[in-house]
């Protein structure tokens, strides 16, 4: 990805664990990169629309409460010859979960 394509203003950590979703869906086979305080970057064997909305659950750590998120998909690229998409989410919405809890978890992750 170029430099050019980074427009994130905060620090991406990496995340790299795969995402449970129901087989044959589009979150088959999807597994997340990197997540900010204001977005989460995954990897998808499907193509998915830009400004789709996207219930997440997200476990920060082992044995904690999700932090539950309505994301919003701003950009997806095909990966080269392969038949994988990179896709960018932005969080529109912390709907369980604190805020505060996922700022303490990237904090720590400095």
């Amino acid at each position: 990805m170029s430099p050019a394509a980074n427009q994130r203003s905060e620090d991406r950590f990496n995340c790299l664990v795969p995402v449970e979703g129901k087989e044959g869906s589009q979150f088959d086979q999807t597994k997340t990169l990197d997540i900010s305080r204001h977005g989460i970057g995954f990897l998808s064997a499907h193509p998915i629309g830009i400004n789709q909305k996207i219930a997440l659950e997200i476990v920060l750590k082992p044995n904690t409460e999700p932090v539950m998120v309505i994301g919003v998909v701003k950009w997806v690229r095909k990966l080269g010859n392969s038949d994988q998409y990179r896709v960018g989410m932005v969080f529109s919405e912390i709907i369980s979960g604190s805020p505060t809890r996922l700022d303490k978890y990237l904090t720590s992750k400095r």
